[in-house]
């Protein structure tokens, strides 16, 4: 299983969205670098749900429920997309304050590819982002 992130702007499309309809098409992708992360994805593959501009955190889970096939909102049929299962909310919110302060995140693909839609997320990174979001929830209660 592979590890992604895909950003969305909450006003546009937000985590409480896409609990809501559980299963939908991430479509829209125009730029080839995060085109090409959406083709090497496969079914079962994890993303971070986060909110771009506004909020600036991870906040949830979805698992790639079908691969790249044609996006419909491409008029020139050049762009692709998948569908997402919406799997859970992170234990508590990472926001990218967070991230950016962690010396041990400073390679993410998320900080090196900063306007990047859908960026790859290392093994290793995946695993210390989400301790880090349950001992912040730990720590709230």
């Amino acid at each position: 299983m592979a590890y992604w992130l895909i950003k969305s702007e909450p006003f546009k499309w937000s985590w409480a969205q896409h609990v809501a309809k559980g299963v939908q098409f991430w479509d829209g992708v125009r730029n080839y670098q995060a085109s090409n992360n959406l083709k090497a994805m496969k079914i079962g593959d994890r993303a971070f749900f986060y909110h771009s501009n506004e909020g600036l955190e991870i906040v949830g889970i979805v698992e790639v429920v079908k691969e790249y096939y044609p996006d419909h909102t491409d008029p020139k049929g050049r762009f692709g997309m998948v569908d997402f299962k919406a799997v859970e909310a992170m234990p508590a919110p990472v926001t990218l304050k967070d991230i950016k302060a962690d010396p041990a995140l400073a390679e993410m693909a998320l900080l090196k590819q900063s306007r990047l839609s859908v960026s790859p997320v290392r093994d290793s990174e995946w695993a210390y982002i989400m301790d880090k979001s349950k001992k912040a929830a730990a720590k709230a209660r």
